[in-house]
């Protein structure tokens, strides 16, 4: 699955150059006419559904309930824990940046989210020994998780380049990065290394590629555009590593096909900006 999830991208990016060459191409001169470009920026927001994987993949990552092992000791402390698990939705900031030749859009979607936090219900939680014979506290920390990324976009003007109202279709490629801060200071063992370790009062993070496809209905006010739009983004995590050791939920490591897609609903403003060509007009005129 990990070749698989590695190799798309490149796939995309042949695409994408090959449909980017043939749409720019101008029959008469065989190049596009570079001062009929017109750039753009937007920003936006979005209501983001988790699919009950990607939910269950957060709570199961965020709340992982570790042992402790103090220094030069072998004994192994857990405790239970008593946090408000993370809801199926939250929501998405976007801020883009583009180009448009004639019905041919194309843009970096630089997304980003409000950081989730579940409150630590106290400062540090009793654990026990694994014989019951002891009982130590350990300190506890908020627990919270965001997301961020980027998609190379593509889309399509259906109903012309400066029409009123317009539906674009697009999709594109990029990456995602997840960042989990656990609850406690746990130990972590790898079998296979023989290695145990420590954790921090940190982030922690894992990367994903990323494959977006959104619909907006958009209405143009000369250079400024509202669109609403909606779509479906996919997303697979590879394994989520602490200090050099991957996670285990329930004894199992994560493998590199943990899902995160999620369906989305949201807002965007546009603002277009002149081409060197009517820049030209206008001062012509």
């Amino acid at each position: 699955m990990k070749t698989k999830i590695t190799t798309f991208p490149w796939l995309a990016l042949l695409c994408a150059s090959i449909f980017v060459s043939g749409a720019f191409a101008d029959t008469e001169s065989g190049f596009y006419e570079k001062d009929h470009i017109r750039g753009f920026i937007s920003i936006g927001a979005d209501y983001r559904g988790m699919f009950k994987e990607f939910q269950n993949y957060v709570n199961a990552t965020a709340f992982t309930n570790g042992y402790h092992m103090l220094s030069g000791d072998s004994t192994k402390y857990a405790g239970p824990l008593k946090y408000e698990s993370f809801d199926d939705y939250y929501i998405g900031l976007h801020f883009n940046v583009g180009a448009q030749y004639k019905q041919f859009l194309t843009w970096f979607d630089i997304n980003f989210m409000p950081t989730q936090t579940s409150e630590r219900p106290s400062s540090t939680y009793t654990t026990i020994s694994e014989d019951g014979s002891s009982s130590m506290k350990f300190p506890l920390y908020d627990v919270r998780w965001f997301a961020y990324g980027a998609d190379w976009m593509f889309g399509w003007k259906l109903f012309g380049e400066n029409t009123f109202i317009n539906l674009i279709p697009a999709v594109g490629f990029g990456f995602n990065i997840i960042n989990f801060h656990l609850a406690s200071t746990y130990t972590f063992y790898n079998v296979t290394e023989q290695k145990s370790v420590s954790l921090r009062d940190r982030y922690y993070s894992t990367f994903a590629p990323t494959f977006n496809s959104e619909l907006e209905l958009r209405l143009e006010f000369n250079r400024l555009a509202i669109g609403v739009y909606g779509g479906y983004r996919c997303v697979r995590y590879n394994e989520l590593e602490t200090e050099g050791i991957a996670v285990s939920v329930d004894g199992y490591d994560y493998d590199t096909d943990n899902v995160g897609d999620t369906w989305f609903v949201g807002l965007r403003l546009t603002w277009i900006f002149l081409s060197d060509w009517q820049t030209k007009l206008q001062n012509k005129l």
